[in-house]
């Protein structure tokens, strides 16, 4: 099963996330990452493709899911250009 994403877990890009909605939901001491979350580099908003765990109406992030291209993106194709989450917590799993 895919690990949870969270606060400061890496992008293929080598950015890191930015968990912004919920300050008060942590998983191994890290804010949860949900639907939308940018990273370090700018823009990369993630795309959750979990479907069955919310938090506050947003969907929480896994490690692999996909993300928009960040202010980094010079050409399409590139890391910048689909900066999707590459690691997680090493012991918090959900179903996708």
């Amino acid at each position: 099963m895919p690990q949870v994403h969270r606060n400061g877990d890496s992008r293929v890009c080598g950015a890191s996330t930015n968990a912004q909605a919920w300050s008060n939901v942590y998983v191994n001491s890290k804010e949860i990452s949900v639907d939308g979350d940018p990273n370090s580099h700018g823009g990369g908003s993630l795309k959750a493709s979990n479907n069955n765990v919310w938090v506050g109406y947003k969907l929480v992030v896994l490690n692999g899911n996909g993300a928009a291209p960040d202010n980094k993106c010079p050409i399409p194709g590139g890391p910048h250009c689909g900066p999707s989450a590459s690691s997680g917590s090493p012991d918090t799993e959900i179903g996708a």
